[in-house]
């Protein structure tokens, strides 16, 4: 995967089901918007949230409303549900599979290198590792990934931890390997792709896909200040839609975007008004820019 992904979040109604009229029309927007690849049931996708039932289902959307690659997000805690998960998403037409680092027994590197490599072995997809320290509590090392990275069904790591010397080593120890290395941080995205790397997966593009994909054109094109200048008028938005406010400040911006994200799923919760009110003022801030 290349380019700028969108972990594009899933829309909830009133009830508490899945809209999947709304996240088809999502799908749609973002792929007006020039982003280059989507990921159904990510972080921001509420992932943890959705049954694995609803997960395939909300693939098959995604799958059915877009001409762009599809990364779906497959991971569960355990080997045979995330397997099962990844079968599930190849029957519905992605392209390759995000496996998030299991986190509740708070395994070792050696025990997550061993596990992908057992999932990449029988995954009918292509993994990419996902390291999401903020979530999980544990980074993926680097060295762990130059372990996998000549794996022939491991295609590469979405790494979320922000750190552009992170990023460096991962990038230094997996040259010699066909493996991607994508940022899951729109604060940092321009400088990733300065040291590079070869895309983002970033919350930000939900509410700012067109920005976001900017960013990532004028970097390919050559205008590199130009990418930072752009990426520097976004950090305050993407701040407030994951550092501060998280999944719900993001359906937020969405609808004032007059897009239909939907409700956030329970236990999270809307934002209150003063919130939304400075979501909408950061929101108009990066568009303008």
């Amino acid at each position: 995967m290349h380019g700028t992904g969108v972990p594009i979040v899933t829309p909830f109604d009133d009830t508490g089901a899945v809209d999947h009229e709304a996240l088809a029309t999502l799908t749609g927007w973002v792929e007006e918007a020039g982003v280059d690849f989507l990921v159904p049931c990510g972080s921001t996708g509420e992932a943890p949230l959705l049954t694995a039932e609803e997960r395939a289902q909300v693939v098959e959307t995604v799958c059915g409303a877009t001409d762009l690659p599809v990364l779906a997000g497959t991971g569960f805690e355990g080997y045979e549900p995330t397997l099962a998960a990844t079968e599930r998403a190849e029957a519905a037409g992605a392209d390759a599979a995000l496996v998030l680092t299991p986190s509740y027994y708070n395994s070792d590197d050696a025990a997550l290198g061993a596990y992908y490599r057992d999932v990449a072995d029988e995954s009918p997809l292509p993994v990419y590792l996902y390291s999401v320290p903020p979530f999980t509590g544990h980074a993926l090392s680097a060295r762990t990934a130059e372990s996998l990275a000549d794996h022939e069904n491991v295609a590469g790591i979405k790494d979320s931890s922000g750190n552009i010397a992170e990023l460096q080593r991962l990038l230094r120890f997996t040259a010699d390997e066909a493996f991607d290395v994508i940022v899951g941080s729109g604060s940092v995205y321009a400088s990733a792709l300065d040291v590079g790397t070869d895309g983002g997966i970033l919350a930000l593009a939900n509410a700012v896909p067109e920005q976001c994909a900017r960013v990532y054109r004028l970097h390919a094109d050559g205008e590199a200040d130009a990418a930072r200048s752009l990426n520097t008028a976004l950090v305050e938005l993407n701040h407030a839609l994951t550092s501060r406010y998280g999944i719900p400040a993001v359906k937020t911006a969405l609808k004032l975007r007059d897009q239909p994200g939907g409700y956030p799923r329970r236990p999270l919760t809307p934002v209150d008004g003063a919130a939304a009110d400075e979501l909408e003022a950061l929101l108009e801030a990066a568009l303008d820019a």
